[in-house]
């Protein structure tokens, strides 16, 4: 990424605390009672989901996986790989897979239809962002946090090229 990048604040870490709270109170709503496993997608998902998970008071498990689909630069390649897979079975388990963005639906779809095949009891979605003005395949999100504009957006988790993931806010990347 050029040295000059600019980077605009699109929310600030108040207004992602508040969608945060938000999307904990519509899962616990929904969960309580279930004893889910929640799946994060990294690398992208981790300080989103440990942000969540501190504000959901009810016994839960936490497994990982990792899936590729972008490569140098900010452009997917369009294949969709497991770099990491799942350590624990999820069969007849609740599951809620916990995403940093929901883009073209590619990966996410992919990854959905992967979850299905093991048979779980439910499998919903939470994408803390979502750009549909990029969609390619329709992607049923069950708890959306912010819709974003067609710009590439860093921080917060979020990368380009493995920078600006520390960033305390979400922000549009510019040249």
């Amino acid at each position: 990424m050029n040295a000059k990048a600019k980077l605009t604040v699109l929310f600030h870490r108040d207004e992602i605390d508040a969608m945060v709270g938000k999307l904990a109170g519509n899962i616990s709503r929904e969960y309580r009672t279930k004893h889910p496993v929640l799946i994060g997608v990294l690398k992208g998902s981790f300080i989103f989901m440990a942000d969540l998970i501190r504000q959901l008071d009810f016994p839960l498990e936490v497994d990982f996986i990792r899936l590729s689909s972008y490569g140098p630069g900010t452009t997917s390649a369009g294949k969709v790989r497991v770099e990491h897979a799942l350590r624990n079975p999820i069969k007849g388990r609740n599951v809620l897979v916990i995403e940093d963005i929901v883009d073209t639906g590619i990966t996410i779809n992919f990854l959905l239809d992967l979850l299905r095949q093991e048979q779980p009891a439910s499998l919903k979605l939470c994408a803390l962002t979502d750009k549909p003005s990029r969609r390619q395949v329709p992607v049923n999100i069950d708890f959306r946090g912010f819709t974003v504009p067609d710009k590439f957006i860093v921080g917060y988790g979020l990368d380009c090229n493995e920078q600006f993931r520390n960033l305390p806010d979400i922000c549009v990347l510019e040249d």
